[in-house]
């Protein structure tokens, strides 16, 4: 069977030989011919190639059927594949959720436990920079600080590293120890010490008490102490080896010291008084100078008096002198010797009560002093609230202990010159009663010698 291709070659093969010259015609056709045997060829070539490919799709055609078996055996398999494949993914979607649940409750739990060991870090961090035990431990804030400012979760090892400061600090509390360290005076020098410090309360050098300072990490020197009575019991603790030894703490481990060195001292004080304190205070010197040099010459008087009552030579006392007048004027009658003791009892009594008006005065000018100054100190307090308003009571601090001030010295000054004057007037009284009863007796004696020189006149 020859193809429609090889025909039209056919065709054109006859046409250009019967177009070509006589004399080429024998070479022409033996051509031809090759060309003819060649479409043969090639058509028998193709019936084969033909033959074999209705061959080969008679064979599949008879394998359909087996292929489409085996096609639809592995669509069932690869159904049954896939649905399994979606229940189990069903399945580990729903395992996923709830482990995701399960993961976010847990890491909830996480930041929690994370925020509760910030907190706890962070307060752990105060108490151990401004513990008294760093100054013999120092860095031991340096976990706590660690954990404070992390964000990530901590370690094991970095809890168990704050748990073992934080026993630490409890232990150290009942523990009285001493190490060397630097200690910062009140000049600002630096010198190394025998420190003793008492748990976590308070540090001695030389039975001064010392603070903290969290920023230098040393220990200070405050600019004020307190009484000797407490160093001296510092001291003792220093240089004790063993026993029971009493010693003052501080329990707020060191805001008491703190304060004691801001309050003001007895200086600060008056000067917070004013001129008018200035006053006060030198009214008082004076009175308590006048009571106390009165004092000493009533007693001296009122001693002398008293054993000149036991003797009967006259003395240089008030006593002794009434006696002289009674012995030189023993011959005058009863009224000229009592106008006569009257006269020495008067210019006695003087020098008895010098200085007791003063310090009655000086008793009675303190509290007008004090409420003077308390009068001025309120009138600065509201100047300062005209100009500065209330929103800084610092500002009106000044007068309001001006005139708290100015108050307590004038009472603290009338109070004992009050108790003083008293005193002192019952001893100068005692005296002059002694010697006013000592001049009615002599009086007595006289009145009763003259009765007797008449009684003898009218017997006679």
């Amino acid at each position: 069977m020859m193809t429609s291709r090889n025909l039209l070659m056919l065709v054109l093969a006859a046409a250009v030989s019967a177009m070509t010259p006589t004399h080429a015609q024998a070479q022409n056709n033996r051509t031809l011919d090759e060309l003819i045997r060649d479409v043969r060829e090639q058509g028998a070539q193709e019936k084969r190639e033909f033959a074999e490919r209705v061959e080969e799709f008679r064979n599949n055609r008879n394998r359909q059927q087996e292929l489409l078996r085996q096609a639809k055996s592995e669509l069932e398999s690869l159904d049954a594949e896939n649905n399994a494949l979606l229940q189990g993914f069903e399945e580990n979607a729903g395992a996923i959720e709830e482990q995701e649940r399960v993961l976010k409750q847990r890491v909830g739990y996480l930041n929690e436990l994370h925020g509760v060991v910030r907190q706890i870090a962070s307060d752990m961090q105060g108490t151990l920079e401004t513990s008294m035990v760093s100054a013999e431990q120092p860095g031991r804030a340096a976990i706590a600080d660690e954990l404070a400012t992390s964000s990530e979760l901590p370690s094991i090892s970095s809890l168990e590293e704050l748990w073992q400061q934080a026993l630490n600090e409890i232990a150290a509390a009942g523990k009285v120890t001493q190490f060397d360290a630097v200690v910062v005076d009140t000049n600002g020098e630096e010198s190394q010490r025998r420190v003793t410090r008492v748990g976590t309360f308070n540090t001695f050098s030389d039975g001064l008490y010392l603070g903290y300072s969290a920023d230098t990490g040393k220990l200070v020197e405050p600019q004020r102490q307190p009484s000797q009575r407490f160093q001296s019991m510092a001291r003792k603790l220093e240089e004790a080896r063993d026993g029971i030894h009493p010693v003052a703490i501080d329990p707020t481990r060191g805001t008491l010291l703190s304060l004691l060195t801001q309050s003001p001292n007895i200086y600060a004080r008056i000067k917070q008084g004013g001129p008018i304190g200035v006053v006060i205070i030198v009214l008082g010197v004076i009175g308590l100078m006048v009571a106390v040099s009165r004092f000493i010459v009533l007693t001296s008087v009122y001693r002398k008096v008293r054993k000149q009552l036991q003797d009967k030579t006259p003395g240089v006392n008030p006593l002794g002198r009434i006696m002289q007048v009674y012995y030189d004027n023993k011959h005058v009658d009863t009224d000229t010797l009592g106008h006569k003791l009257d006269e020495t009892i008067l210019r006695e009594m003087h020098p008895l009560q010098r200085g007791l008006g003063a310090i009655a005065i000086i008793a009675a000018v303190g509290p007008l002093l004090g409420l003077l100054g308390t009068v001025t100190g309120i009138i600065e307090t509201f100047q300062s609230i005209t100009l500065f308003g209330t929103g800084d009571p610092r500002l009106m601090s000044a007068g309001i202990s001006e005139a708290l001030v100015t108050t307590v010295l004038g009472l603290v000054i009338a109070i004992p010159l009050l108790f003083i004057h008293s005193f002192l007037s019952s001893k100068s009284n005692a005296v002059i009663q002694i010697l006013d009863q000592q001049s009615a007796a002599y009086i007595a004696v006289i009145a009763e010698s003259e009765h007797q020189a008449g009684s003898k006149t009218a017997h006679a």
